[in-house]
């Protein structure tokens, strides 16, 4: 079966469920009513405008332009991940932290899927880099983000028994790890429950998308296995590098703690 193609008409069409919504909002006097209709018109300016942009990045097949895509979505998440935290690192760390370990991450779990499984002809082919490096990166965007903001702010909850462990002579690491384990725990949960709902309670986005484009289910359950795992090492790594890049910034070398190193946002 060959994909259906949508019209314009076929969108406005569809539209007319958030009008409906903005509508109930207003009935309702929800405050959310202006709210709804900006996000659904920013949504369709952005998905447009993102969809001529790969048009191009696709049909041209440049490294250097395929680059530059990548680093404007990866500077984007970085801002993400630091306007997220209710106690962001000052300076340079606040981005800092949240950039480099979602760059790691990111570039090693694209590097090992291209290498391993997809191996596309080119290897840069952009058809399969960007889109996978979107879901990749957003996936650990978020992970990072919700372990950076679990860690600290537990380190500001816990701050006394925390100093209390290493009055008492334990190194930072060891002062440090319970919260670790937590924040990681915390930032694992939404792929642990995506993974476990995935077939039966939901069918995943990318596996929808291509059974509507007219694969074979099985096959497209494949593909949505490879993601979902993929999705999963990333966001641990991310979320694992971020909290000891957290962890090391919070203290010094003199095993004390450096609360003064944060702000509140």
């Amino acid at each position: 079966m060959s994909p259906t193609l949508l019209s314009y008409g076929d969108l406005a069409v569809a539209s007319l469920l958030v009008v409906l919504n903005a509508a109930l909002s207003f009935w309702l006097d929800l405050g959310l009513t202006r709210t709804v209709l900006v996000a659904a018109i920013r949504a369709v300016v952005q998905l447009m405008l993102v969809g001529l942009l790969l048009k191009t990045v696709f049909a041209l097949a440049s490294p250097p332009l395929i680059g530059a895509v990548l680093l404007a979505m990866l500077l984007s998440a970085s801002y993400e991940i630091a306007s997220r935290q209710e106690r962001r690192f000052a300076g340079f760390w606040a981005y800092g932290i949240g950039a480099t370990t979602t760059m790691l991450a990111t570039v090693l779990v694209i590097a090992f899927a291209l290498a391993g499984t997809l191996r596309p002809d080119p290897w840069y082919a952009p058809q399969v880099v960007v889109p996978l490096a979107g879901i990749i990166l957003g996936n650990v965007m978020n992970g990072v983000s919700v372990s950076l903001n679990a860690f600290s702010t537990a380190v500001v909850r816990e701050r006394t028994a925390i100093e209390a462990r290493l009055a008492l002579g334990a190194d930072r690491a060891t002062a440090l790890k319970p919260l670790q384990r937590s924040a990681l725990r915390t930032s694992m949960i939404p792929i642990v429950n995506q993974m476990s709902a995935a077939g039966i309670i939901t069918l995943p986005g990318m596996m929808t998308g291509q059974i509507l484009a007219g694969m074979e289910p099985v096959e497209a359950a494949k593909y949505q296995i490879l993601i979902l795992f993929l999705i999963a090492g990333g966001a641990g790594l991310g979320a694992l590098a971020a909290t000891y890049a957290a962890a090391w910034r919070i203290t010094d070398e003199r095993d004390r703690l450096r609360l003064d190193r944060l702000q509140q946002k």
